[in-house]
């Protein structure tokens, strides 16, 4: 299994790149969101880039933009934001990612009054960069979303989309399935009824209440629950810690934590 961390695109993407690689990660989720990591900017940084990585000996996973609106009611608006992922997908072909993590269309604003039509639109954009990823030969992983967004939040909204598209996998995101879970253990129901589609985890915890992507164990996420079940289906792929404090220690601390649960022989021998 691989573990990885998110570069915060406010910085500069070498910067953390280095910072996270002296935690001792496998691989960089890179965000290629603005102001620091839009993709024309890592596109210019791109030799260094590859440099880096392979001094560390860090593979790459890319998260395509996420504050773009591929639903968005406006046709120019929609447009543009399909292209700016369009161009993302196409640098993280070029960067040998091993996947790339894809937020499903935000449905909001005005679109709540028109929820078919916006979905119509999300699911256009979808076609258009499943086409382009398969033509790319790049694994696009779909993320499952918090209730805000009205977007693939719950296991049954995928089932068309995976109908739809059998090449596309999804990123599991801890997180979000919490969020106003009520009581329900959603991770636990995207394992079971998804498992073979899992390609991807993002690993973070909160209360339930908001995406606050706290270290492993400061929140009310079962993560011994959603281990045991990830270990039932063999998952040994990628998983990439969503931790957000100025202290980068949490995401080492999250690190152990998680590789515990998931190896507990490995660490009764070396305790």
């Amino acid at each position: 299994m691989l573990y990885g961390a998110m570069n915060f695109p406010v910085s500069p993407v070498i910067q953390e790149l280095e910072t996270l690689a002296a935690l001792g990660f496998d691989y960089l989720e890179l965000t290629m969101d603005p102001p620091r990591a839009h993709h024309r900017i890592i596109r210019e940084q791109k030799e260094v880039l590859l440099e880096t990585l392979e001094r560390h000996g860090m593979k790459l996973v890319c998260h395509l933009p996420t504050f773009v609106s591929t639903a968005d009611l406006t046709p120019s608006l929609r447009e543009t934001s399909l292209r700016e992922v369009m161009d993302s997908l196409s640098l993280a072909a070029e960067l040998g990612a091993l996947k790339a993590v894809l937020h499903p269309s935000y449905i909001t604003g005005l679109a709540l009054f028109v929820r078919e039509e916006a979905r119509a639109y999300a699911m256009e954009s979808l076609e258009l960069l499943v086409e382009r990823a398969e033509k790319l030969g790049l694994l696009l992983c779909l993320e499952n979303l918090f209730p805000n967004s009205h977007s693939l939040v719950d296991p049954e909204h995928f089932t068309a989309v995976f109908d739809r598209f059998p090449g596309l996998k999804l990123t599991l995101d801890t997180g979000h399935a919490h969020i106003r879970s009520s009581g329900r253990n959603k991770s636990l129901q995207f394992i079971e009824r998804f498992g073979d589609r899992i390609a991807h985890v993002h690993a973070s915890d909160n209360f339930g209440k908001e995406d606050s992507h706290l270290p492993i164990g400061a929140g009310t996420v079962d993560f011994r629950a959603v281990i045991g079940a990830l270990k039932a289906i063999g998952y040994d792929e990628t998983v990439t810690f969503e931790v957000f404090s100025p202290d980068r220690d949490y995401l080492r601390i999250s690190r152990e934590k998680f590789h515990a649960m998931m190896h507990p022989r490995e660490k009764t021998a070396t305790s």
